[in-house]
């Protein structure tokens, strides 16, 4: 069977809808040998039950995996319980890695496109959002080249991030301040999860090995509609 090395980053509101779904789908695949990676270093707290569905209190990575390893016992799931920084993610996010950013700031973001540049082969898929309406990016390197390009190559805003590294203890904003300030709605969450595992599931198909791949994905759940664009 074929290794497949899935990193989530956040399982806050965009990545504990991620995985509601994909541990389920990976648990019936013949072809790959799963091993799952969760890491945040962020709290299930009970403010959070109006977008999150967790048994307990406690880290939100190890809450989570415990209930994975529960359900699905053929699934290798590894916890890191601290944030991602410039400190860990050479350690982290390695080579052949499939990696699902949920996270809610640009700062990490940025120091994702940065070290998925360094790689010779990654798979980054990256998604937010707003109230009502999101987007996801992939960035995809095979062999040492782009097929599709880095997120911040083409977000200013990600490029150079006006928020901090919620691991940062020097951070004067991060996951409160961005709760208090752009409240979330769980069906959006949802929605841009969706596009998320739509990314991966068109990965494993071959969609980014031919002319037809897109890089960003735009989501609108009160239009109720969905576009996508070439970034390469």
């Amino acid at each position: 069977m074929k290794p497949l090395k899935i990193k989530v980053i956040g399982i806050g509101g965009i990545g504990l809808c991620v995985l509601n779904v994909l541990p389920r789908y990976l648990a019936y695949q013949q072809d790959y040998e799963v091993e799952l990676s969760l890491i945040d270093g962020d709290a299930y707290e009970d403010k959070n039950r109006s977008r999150q569905n967790f048994a307990r209190q406690g880290n939100k990575a190890e809450v989570t995996a415990e209930a994975i390893r529960q359900e699905f016992p053929n699934i290798y799931c590894w916890t890191t319980t601290d944030y991602l920084t410039e400190a860990n993610i050479d350690m982290l996010i390695r080579e052949g890695d499939i990696v699902l950013s949920c996270v809610d700031n640009h700062a990490t973001r940025k120091l994702l496109s940065d070290r998925c540049e360094q790689l010779d082969d990654v798979v980054l898929i990256s998604g937010g959002n707003d109230y009502e309406d999101g987007n996801i990016q992939i960035h995809i390197r095979k062999n040492g080249k782009n097929q599709t390009l880095p997120i911040a190559s083409y977000k200013p805003d990600i490029a150079k991030p006006a928020d901090k590294n919620p691991g940062d203890a020097r951070r004067t904003g991060g996951c409160e301040t961005e709760r208090t300030n752009h409240p979330q709605l769980v069906i959006t969450n949802n929605y841009i999860a969706a596009l998320m595992l739509n990314a991966f599931y068109g990965w494993t198909q071959g969609v980014f090995d031919d002319q037809n791949r897109y890089g960003e994905v735009f989501g609108d759940v009160k239009r109720n509609v969905a576009r996508s664009a070439v970034r390469q």
